[in-house]
């Protein structure tokens, strides 16, 4: 039976049959159900036809700010807590382990592999930090040979990839293995909030609805071992001035870990320096 014709109540129906013959049953489904929602928050709405064009020429505009280097959807999914939710969905993890968060657009697939306890501040620039912890299995178990891939921004916010010229290549960046009881540690700086990208659409909008565009303090971790899911996460400083309201949404109560600061210096490697520590 042929869908009647296109009517305010039947409208969402009439778009889902035209729709029958996809050639992917799973793009027929993920359509079903966004024209469903779209279709109903429009009736909710019911936007006036200029209110329509501006939410036009904010995508338009969206896009248009995309290119090789700068990905304003995925700033838009950001920020409207998208990326986290199918990060969640994606990463339903067991009791006991560790919590994922989103990957960031900073990494690098080729920063130097370091033994432990190296510095990964190769300008010496901000205040020194110290980072160790244990890798574990959920049943507490170390797990040796574990790769961390970690990276930070510096003690002004910015990564490496966005200084060229004023920090070195690889500049707080770094591979370390785990040895046979799990330990790791290294030498960093004290990272800083910073903003997302708010030159663009994704940023005025963020404006408009009263809110900044600040990441609070943190470092970020991928953890690979042979047998294991990867786990991509963050380690927050819960006493940042945007630990609650992170323009992205990163932040999960787990991934909290004290940066205490030790009025002891430390002597690593013959060096000194103040210590903080996330185990």
């Amino acid at each position: 039976m042929e869908p009647g014709y296109f009517t305010e109540s039947d409208s969402a129906e009439v778009v889902i049959a035209r729709n029958a013959a996809a050639k992917s049953e799973r793009l027929q489904q993920v359509m079903a159900v966004l024209t469903r929602h779209i279709h109903a928050a429009v009736k909710e709405i019911e936007p006036t036809t200029e209110e329509w064009m501006t939410a036009l020429q904010f995508l338009t505009a969206t896009g248009q700010m995309c290119s090789d280097w700068r990905q304003e959807y995925i700033l838009f999914s950001d920020i409207m807590g998208v990326s986290l939710l199918v990060d969640a969905i994606n990463n339903r993890k067991p009791s006991g382990a560790s919590e994922s968060t989103v990957l960031g657009p900073f990494h690098l697939a080729d920063a130097p592999e370091l033994p432990m306890g190296a510095n990964i501040c190769l300008d010496a620039k901000g205040e020194a930090m110290l980072v160790r912890g244990r890798i574990l299995d959920t049943s507490g178990n170390p797990i040796p040979q574990a790769k961390i891939d970690v990276w930070q921004a510096n003690d002004e916010g910015f990564y490496d990839v966005q200084q060229k010229g004023i920090q070195p290549d690889f500049n707080l960046r770094g591979v370390f293995r785990t040895g046979a009881d799990g330990r790791y540690w290294f030498k960093g700086v004290k990272p800083k909030f910073y903003p997302i990208p708010d030159d663009g659409p994704v940023g005025k909008l963020l404006g408009a609805l009263g809110r900044h565009p600040f990441r609070p303090a943190h470092l970020h971790y991928i953890l690979e071992a042979q047998g294991f899911d990867t786990l991509v996460t963050h380690i927050f400083d819960p006493d940042d001035p945007y630990i609650h309201s992170d323009a992205v949404f990163g932040v999960k109560e787990s991934l909290l870990a004290e940066f205490r600061h030790v009025t002891d210096t430390v002597v690593r490697d013959g060096k000194t320096f103040l210590q903080y520590q996330n185990d």
